[in-house]
This record gives structure tokens, sequence and C-alpha cells, in this order.
């Protein structure tokens, strides 16, 4: 007679229960996050002094970190994510940015033995029998994954490999799935964004990340773009080892470079005064490089690497910039291709008429609630497709009363957007954290007129330029 494991029967009940438990934490911290707010909106309207309504505004925000960092932290994998597109100087209160953006590369690692266990199951070898040498401590971890340092036997090279996290991918689709609940009240209430639609193209593309094999077919088709339509690659992206790729596991290159948000510190530490002319210098390349490889994929291929947080981005010797993790791609079709296109040229050019067009174009629907429309569609396209900051601006609010998303309420979103849309935030984030203020629609203007003229369509803007204008009259140092 076959023996009860008792043991076994507790670690499913557990499983089971633990989504429920999930649940139960978001909804009591998200709750209690909310209604902070809601009870302080309505004390501060009483105080009249503006200073005082700051002071007393940062403080809210700084309790209110604390409380988002504890859940990001505590219930980590799919709220890490959240953590990385809140954690942004140009958009969050800056008490929320300082407390999240510490949480970014804090994944806890599985340990090795579980690891080992994934490995050898998806490849159908012991580890010595594939990798001259593993190393088990892992270079990092993040919210799906981890990566180790090894060496492919008869490979001298060194390559990483990226094993997924066990169990991860039941936990991460009620995350999202209570994210999109939370999202419909949100936008019936106080936020007048299509934010539903936003959570579903979002739970499309995370469930993507949990095939490597698609990951592995997205960075190969990436790879070969950029180096077919560039005489040298505006990035570094890694290669990929085919015959060492399965659905949880993917071998590739090891990259040898510093994590972007490191830079400042390497400068300091090679005596380069961050905020001279040489790291000014670095900074503009760096930055050149990024926008205009998402600039052709976004516009020419359609085809792009959708998640440029900082932990993706490595810088090399040479200022040269690799590009990590391909999960998160989107394709769009050509009607949004284009459709984005004109849009682009719209926000370089200060073209409101064009802007207004362009969201029709695009299937964005939107209610306007004030006299200049057409101006406030204008700002609304800047703050949601530009990385440019407006003058003296260093944080976007863009839910404040007197934003264009308070004035113009974003009824209809198409859900293929919002990987362009955080895209666009990230990149802005990005140049913000290094002390830059670019214009990715001024870079990607002559890309986007390209990409029209292809498809046999008029440029709306003036005549194609073959080359990018100076980088200098794109870039400010804020």
């Amino acid at each position: 007679m076959h023996a009860i494991d008792f043991k076994e029967i507790q670690e499913k009940l557990s499983d089971g229960f633990r989504p429920w438990q999930r649940s139960f934490q978001f909804w009591a911290r998200a709750s209690d996050i909310y209604t902070g707010y809601k009870v302080f909106q309505l004390r501060v309207s009483f105080v009249k002094d503006v200073k005082k309504q700051e002071e007393l505004w940062e403080t809210q925000h700084e309790l209110a970190a604390h409380k988002i960092y504890a859940m990001c932290s505590d219930l980590g994998g799919f709220f890490l994510k959240v953590a990385q597109i809140l954690g942004k100087p140009d958009l969050a209160p800056a008490a929320w940015v300082r407390k999240l953006v510490t949480l970014c590369d804090q994944a806890p690692a599985t340990p090795f033995d579980s690891i080992r266990l994934v490995l050898e199951k998806e490849l159908c070898k012991s580890i010595d029998e594939v990798f001259e040498s593993f190393d088990d401590k892992p270079l990092g971890s993040a919210s799906i994954a981890q990566v180790h340092r090894a060496r492919v036997k008869g490979d001298k090279r060194d390559v990483v490999v990226k094993v997924q996290h066990p169990g991860v991918e039941k936990l991460m689709m009620t995350d999202i799935r209570n994210l999109q609940i939370f999202a419909l009240y949100m936008q019936k209430t106080d936020i007048k964004f299509d934010l539903f639609s936003i959570t579903k193209e979002m739970e499309k593309q995370i469930g993507y990340e949990f095939d490597f094999k698609r990951e592995a077919n997205a960075m190969e088709k990436i790879r070969r773009f950029l180096y077919d339509n560039n005489r040298k690659s505006p990035v570094l992206v890694p290669r990929v080892l085919p015959q060492l790729v399965t659905r949880r596991v993917l071998v590739m290159d090891y990259v040898n470079g510093i994590p972007i948000l490191r830079l400042g510190d390497e400068m300091a530490k090679r005596g380069i005064n961050p905020r001279g002319r040489m790291a000014e210098a670095a900074k503009l390349n760096i930055l050149s490089s990024l926008s205009k490889a998402y600039g052709q994929m976004i516009l020419k291929s359609g085809f792009f690497h959708a998640d440029p947080h900082p932990g993706n981005i490595l810088i090399c010797k040479g200022s040269e910039v690799a590009l990590l993790d391909y999960g998160q791609v989107k394709e769009l079709p050509d009607h949004l291709r284009l459709g984005y296109a004109n849009l682009v040229i719209s926000i370089a050019d200060n073209n409101a008429s064009l802007a207004s067009q362009s969201f029709r174009e695009l299937g964005i629907v939107t209610f306007a609630k004030c006299e200049n429309e057409q101006q406030e569609l204008l700002q609304l396209a800047k703050t949601m497709f530009d990385t440019k900051m407006p003058p003296g601006v260093s944080v976007l609010q863009p839910f404040s009363e007197d934003s264009s998303i308070k004035k113009i309420s974003v009824e209809g979103f198409p859900e293929e957007l919002f990987s362009v849309l955080r895209t666009v935030i990230l990149l802005r984030g990005l140049s913000v954290g290094i002390g830059l203020n670019c214009s990715c629609a001024q870079q990607w203007k002559p890309i986007a007129e390209e990409a029209l003229l292809a498809s046999g369509r008029h440029s709306p803007g003036r005549k194609q330029k073959r080359r990018f204008s100076s980088l200098r009259r794109l870039y400010t140092r804020d």
C-alpha cells in the first residue's frame, strides 16, 4: 500500500492558498496607501499657505513611499516591476524615487540546489556534462529569473545562463489580475485614463516572458535588424547559443560592462569629473546610441525591445551600450507604426493639428474639458510620448490638477501602444537620471520621415534629412 506523504500534501495545499494570501496582502496594503492619500487631500485642502502645503505633501509622499516599498519588497515578483515603473525621477514624487530605486535589483535569489534541478530537467543532462565551469553564486536576480556566469565545454568564451525561478509564473499572474481590478476602480474614480487596457497589455507581455525560446528568437531578430541596418549597431546585443535554449533556460554570450546607474561612480573612481566635458560627451554618446536603436526598432522595424529599465543596460569599453533581457518585446502592426511616426513628427514640429490627427489615426480616444483642445492635446502627446522635460521641471506630475490629462481624459487607449508608452517613460527616466534632458521626438523625426517615405506615405513635415541633427541641439544638461 502506498504511504501517504503528508509533507507533499501540505506543500500542495500551501501552493494553492499562496495566491489568496498574496491577494489579501495586496488589497490590504493598496487600500491603506490609497485611503491615506484621499484623507490627506481633504485635510490639506484646508491649508491656505502654499509653502506649508508643499511641506505637508512631502511628508505624505515619504509616508506612502515607505508603505509602497514594503509592499513591493515583501510581495516581490511582479511588484518589483511595479517598483521599476514607479521609481522614475521624471514621473514619481522624489520621496518615492529615493525609496523605490533601491528595490530594482533586489529580487531574492533562488537557492542553487533548486536552480540545478531546473537546469538539469530542462537540458536533460547534468551541469557537469554541459559546462566546464559554473558559478553557483548568481550575477543577479530579477522577478522572473536569475543569471549565472559559466563556460560551456569546448568553448573558451564565458556565457550567461538565465534560469527561471520555479513556481513564479502562477504567482505573477495572480498579482497582475489584482492590479487589473485596482486599475478599473482607479479609472472610474480618480484617473481619467484607460488604465485597464494598459494592464491587459502588461498581462500579455509578462505572460510572454516565461517562454525563453520566444526571448531567444526575439534577441536574434533584433540583433540581425540592428546589425543589418547600420554600419555599426548602435547597441550590443548578446549572441544566443541556440542548442542551449529551452522554455525555462537561456544561454547567451557574457557581456562585460557596468550597470548604467553606476556610471557616475565609475567615472569618479577613474578621476573623471561626472559633470565635466569628458563625462558629458560620454553620456551624450550613450543616450544617443540608445535613442537611435529604439527609434529604428520602433519606427522602421516595428519589432522592439520594450523594457529599457536601468538594470537591462550595461556600459562597455569606449562608452559602448549593451542592451540585455529580451523577455519583453513588442511588434507593432504597420498602421500603428506609421501612425506613431506621424505623432513623432507632430511633437518634433510642435504641430498641434497633426498631433490631434495622429491621436485619431492611432485610435486614442479623448474627451476634452477645456477650450484650447488642440494645444492641450499636443501637451498631452509630449507628456506621454516624448522624453524631453519642460524647462525648469524635474518631475512630471501627469495626474496633477493642472496637467493635460486632467483637462483631456483618455477614454480609449490601444493596448499595443502601451509598450511604446512604457518604453518612452523608461527612456525619459534614464536621461533624467544621468543628468541630461533630451527629446527622442527630435532625434526620431528623420527615422519617422524615412519610415513614412518607405511605406509610400508622404511625410507631413519638411523634406527628409539624411543625417541626425547635431547632438548638442538635441540634448541639454539639466
